[in-house]
């Protein structure tokens, strides 16, 4: 039986148990469920501090998890990153005091508070950056107000909270993070995980394409074709009306509306768009 780590709470735990479950997995209804088992897919889930579960992995306690690209690497645990899923993105920036600090060369012999000690440290590491790196858990903003850090490393999105505690962002983006799929570096693959790993390829497909069907003149159907292409090809009908084609093919959701645009005015009419639950390529 596959033994799956899922991330226990918040955004994280909440978009990580969705993607399995439109994967085909059951997942707990009561978030005071620390395991479960579904059987008609013979996999265990294990439901997981975010922080621990590389380290989990790493051991071989448990085959596969589901946690942050920043939470993996912070870890230095012996799992590695085997595929991006496309939900919690965040980046990792540097943050001080206005004027105190422009770059991250100017962090040297200063103070910098993190949740990130091997990630902030690896980073000033390679740039040549002797900094003394301050571990503390949870939120840092205040480290620089208390008087134990000069400057903070943080997990940034708008900069509104940075801002309410006098700091700004400074320097380049130290780590671009998104939930990732982990096992164990080096280990064979465990039973199950090519399936496991094939239904959430499925369901990023799925996520990121729609499905479109219209009907077009016979002789528009190249220029059609065109804007529609496919993942291989469009599936192309005759319809009971001579001369016109009914066609559906896969299209990316981001571009979605503008193809249905000049879809219409190449001509084509009864145009339908329609999300796609699952998907195998």
């Amino acid at each position: 039986m596959l033994k799956v780590a899922v991330p226990n709470k918040g955004s994280l735990s909440e978009e990580a148990t969705q993607m399995l479950r439109e994967a085909g997995y059951r997942q707990r209804r009561d978030v005071r469920e620390l395991t479960l088992v579904d059987p008609d897919n013979d996999v265990e889930f294990f439901y997981l501090r975010p922080r621990d579960i590389a380290v989990y992995v790493g051991e071989g306690t448990l085959d596969v998890g589901i946690t942050g690209r920043d939470l993996l690497l912070d870890s230095a645990a012996c799992a590695e990153e085997v595929m991006g899923l496309g939900f919690g993105g965040s980046r990792l920036r540097f943050a001080a005091p206005p004027g105190d600090v422009q770059g991250v060369a100017d962090l040297r012999g200063r103070r910098v508070a993190t949740s990130y000690a091997e990630v902030v440290g690896d980073y000033l590491r390679r740039r040549e950056v002797d900094a003394t790196v301050v571990r503390l858990d949870g939120a840092v903003e205040s480290a620089v107000r208390l008087g134990v850090a000069d400057a903070i490393a943080d997990v940034v999105s708008t900069g509104t909270t940075l801002r309410s505690a006098g700091l700004v962002v400074v320097g380049e983006t130290i780590l671009v993070s998104e939930a990732v799929l982990t096992t164990r570096r080096g280990a064979d693959e465990p039973a199950g995980f090519a399936v496991f790993q094939r239904r959430l390829q499925g369901v990023l497909v799925a996520r990121t394409y729609v499905m479109m069907d219209y009907d077009i003149r016979t002789e528009q159907l190249e220029d059609a074709v065109a804007l529609t292409p496919g993942i291989e090809s469009p599936t192309v009908s005759p319809l009971h009306r001579e001369g016109w084609l009914a066609v559906r093919a896969m299209v990316p959701r981001d571009s979605a509306q503008r193809v249905m645009d000049e879809l219409w005015t190449l001509g084509a009419r009864g145009t339908l768009m329609s999300d796609i639950l699952a998907c195998r390529l």
